[in-house]
């Protein structure tokens, strides 16, 4: 029965507080020095939980208020470090992509171009069609295919369009 006396005791001994942005903190070490005594809901050894801070009734019109205690701000240094680190590999990722459609780009301008003057040159050619047989391209089909290189150089060799 001593025994579990003493474990229960034991059990006891946390704190329990209303740190400066509000929330509910449980210790087994006492609040920190800037913690006024009214925030302070159970100590150990009290063995009763303390009623919570009730709010402040509003002051009357005219009347001044007392000033309020300053607000310690609180950084969390890791959360941030992992914050920054999250955000590099994105701009990072965002880069890569970036360069990837940008090599893709040229790539596409840099064919559109020379099929374009292959086509300019007079030369006749043949394209396979669905059958797999060999068929001599007509003034129509070249015109349909420099209209469509035209395009692609026009929107794969000028500037990146506004994202």
């Amino acid at each position: 029965m001593g025994l579990l006396l003493a474990c229960s005791s034991a059990a006891m001994a946390q704190w329990q507080w209303i740190d400066g942005t509000g929330r509910k903190v449980f210790s087994d070490t006492p609040p920190p020095a800037s913690i006024p005594d009214k925030s302070i809901l159970k100590k150990p050894g009290s063995g009763m939980t303390l009623p919570a801070p009730i709010a402040e009734p509003a002051a009357a019109p005219g009347a001044t208020a007392a000033p309020a205690a300053p607000q310690i701000p609180v950084r969390d240094t890791e959360l941030e470090a992992k914050k920054k680190q999250a955000e590099q590999a994105e701009e990072a990722k965002k880069k890569v992509e970036m360069e990837r459609q940008l090599k893709a780009r040229a790539d596409s301008c840099e064919r559109a171009r020379k099929a374009k003057v292959t086509m300019d040159s007079g030369v006749r050619l043949a394209t396979t069609n669905a059958k797999g047989e060999r068929e001599v391209m007509d003034d129509k089909a070249r015109a349909a295919e420099t209209q469509r290189m035209e395009g692609i150089i026009r929107s794969d060799c000028g500037p990146l369009p506004k994202q």
